[in-house]
């Protein structure tokens, strides 16, 4: 991995905590600036202090994904103190828990706001500075449950991250001539804050039961598959949609 950045700028959002931090680090190691972007500047802020410390290029960036306005922002300043932007994973997400008749119409519009939206306000603003950079890589983080029903609850994240699956196939084809490469990973269940509610539960046990691999996975797990997406190593690959679910999705 490292080395396999180097020159690069990535922007990770959700990437104080869980695979959004995984992979600012991966990120870091493999030779990017990074900017942590992320509502939680405090965690923000820490990690990008670690990663300097450590000798990385790093900086947090206050940003709420579902605000247009941000978005502007941290990109202009990113592309301004760090010379461009070739790298974007659109990480930050969250979820409910209520099926199709339980769901609240304000639950149902922030998780579209965020996972979704903010997944489109993300490309949106980063294409033209990737555009001006000569290219670049864009790496949606959907899950398992963008193609499967899963549990049959969860409407609202399912339908985002069914979304994200087909956005980035659409945006893969819209710029494949243009040097900009969109891919979406799949993760199954990480072992990550998301899925902390879950532990000591029946919950638990019937995800564990479901995963041929008996096991949560780790976050740097995802985050060495998207720091590969990233990088010039998978340069023949746009519109991929990548597995990392301990064989969840091969039953």
């Amino acid at each position: 991995m490292v080395g396999q950045l180097s020159g690069k700028v990535a922007l990770v959002t959700g990437g104080a905590r869980g695979i959004g931090a995984a992979t600012a680090r991966a990120m870091a190691v493999g030779g990017a600036k990074v900017v942590v972007a992320d509502i939680l500047d405090d965690e923000g802020e820490r990690l990008a202090a670690e990663l300097r410390e450590g000798g990385y290029d790093a900086r947090h960036a206050h940003l709420d994904v579902s605000d247009e306005a941000q978005w502007e922002r941290v990109v202009a300043t990113t592309v301004a103190d760090l010379g461009g932007l070739h790298v974007l994973v659109n990480n930050a997400g969250i979820g409910t828990l209520p099926d199709v008749e339980t769901e609240t119409r304000e639950a149902w519009d922030r998780v579209i706001a965020v996972n979704q939206t903010g997944v489109w306000l993300g490309m949106k603003h980063a294409i033209p500075a990737m555009l001006a950079a000569g290219g670049g890589s864009v790496v949606n983080v959907s899950s398992i449950f963008g193609a499967t029903g899963g549990f049959g609850a969860s409407i609202a994240y399912h339908a985002t991250k069914g979304a994200v699956r087909l956005m980035t196939k659409s945006a893969a084809l819209r710029y494949a001539k243009e040097g900009i490469r969109f891919n979406s990973i799949h993760p199954g269940f990480i072992d990550t804050p998301m899925v902390e509610q879950t532990k000591g539960t029946e919950s638990e046990q019937l995800i564990l039961a479901n995963t041929p691999m008996g096991r949560l996975g780790k976050a740097e797990e995802i985050a060495a598959v998207i720091a590969f997406l990233a990088g010039d190593g998978a340069s023949y690959m746009t519109g991929s949609e990548v597995y990392v679910d301990g064989g969840w999705t091969a039953r």
